[in-house]
């Protein structure tokens, strides 16, 4: 497991300083959309200038180096418990040689490992499957942007949000209302529907990991998916709060079967700095 672990530590030098090419050619096509001049133009290039220039120097692309989260497809007969080793061996090797920003903070002492392992951290989620080849996908999550996410439960009476799509509607242009701007937009919302809470929690963290040029292969989520993006654009919060037509550029949402009793919608936001990699084994 040792080539893992080094493997690893080039899934988090390649995820931390380079932008998967579908964000990069979203931010783009959002930064042409803007007017000439504005506030929200001039953010986007310098977005752009601060992606192309961590590419180029093999650097974190932001400060904040998130928490690492790693969604693991396991072939069948090989130990879960040496994987995740190899993925805490190589978040101490990582945050050394990169360097990654020490994240990980002992909730009940407030003491940082310094190394970005601890209870609980790395977060690691594993599924058994029939394929030969191990497929691990990271995502640093930054702070930020998952301090604005929030979970809801409907009926919603505040929001006049019912036990359906249009209710779901509602509550992510709510979420991205309350965080006004906060968390470096455009933002990439992920949203998971279900019957409990870890369960939307967990969903909607996945749905992050979709390129945002794919479809949504249930047709009645892609519709809704388009239209509460133009939803979420038109109320002109824009790149960094700005201002603009760019708040966000992709929402992605995904549906669980649910009790009866129970209607969970819960909403992720990823910031412009979306930092997701795939690593083949």
């Amino acid at each position: 497991m040792l080539k893992l672990a080094d493997g690893i530590v080039e899934l988090y030098k390649k995820v931390v300083s380079s932008l998967p090419p579908d964000v990069e050619a979203a931010l783009s096509a959002a930064a042409e959309r803007e007017e000439n001049g504005s506030n929200a133009a001039q953010a986007l290039r310098v977005i752009m200038e601060n992606i192309r220039e961590a590419r180029k120097t093999v650097s974190p692309m932001c400060q904040d180096t998130g928490t690492p989260i790693f969604h693991v497809r396991v072939p069948r007969g090989i130990s879960q418990h040496e994987i995740t080793e190899a993925i805490r061996v190589a978040t101490r090797n990582a945050t050394g040689i990169i360097p990654l920003r020490p994240n990980a903070v002992d909730t009940l002492t407030g003491t940082n490992t310094g190394d970005n392992t601890g209870e609980g951290i790395p977060i690691v989620h594993m599924e058994e499957t029939e394929r030969d080849t191990l497929v691990m996908d990271l995502m640093l999550k930054g702070g930020g942007s998952e301090n604005i996410g929030t979970t809801y439960r409907l009926p919603d009476e505040k929001l006049g949000a019912q036990r359906d799509l249009e209710g779901v509607k509602r509550c992510i242009i709510d979420a991205v209302y309350r965080a006004q701007g906060r968390a470096c937009p455009p933002y990439i919302i992920g949203v998971g529907i279900g019957a409990t809470r870890e369960q939307v929690a967990l969903l909607s963290k996945r749905q992050l990991l979709r390129k945002l040029d794919d479809t949504n292969p249930v047709t009645s989520l892609a519709s809704l998916e388009e239209e509460t993006l133009d939803a979420v654009n038109s109320l002109g919060i824009g790149p960094m709060g700005l201002g603009g037509r760019s708040t966000a550029i992709g929402v992605k949402i995904g549906a669980n079967h649910r009790h009866p009793a129970s209607y969970f919608v819960d909403v992720s936001f990823g910031c412009w700095a979306h930092r997701r990699g795939t690593l083949l084994w």
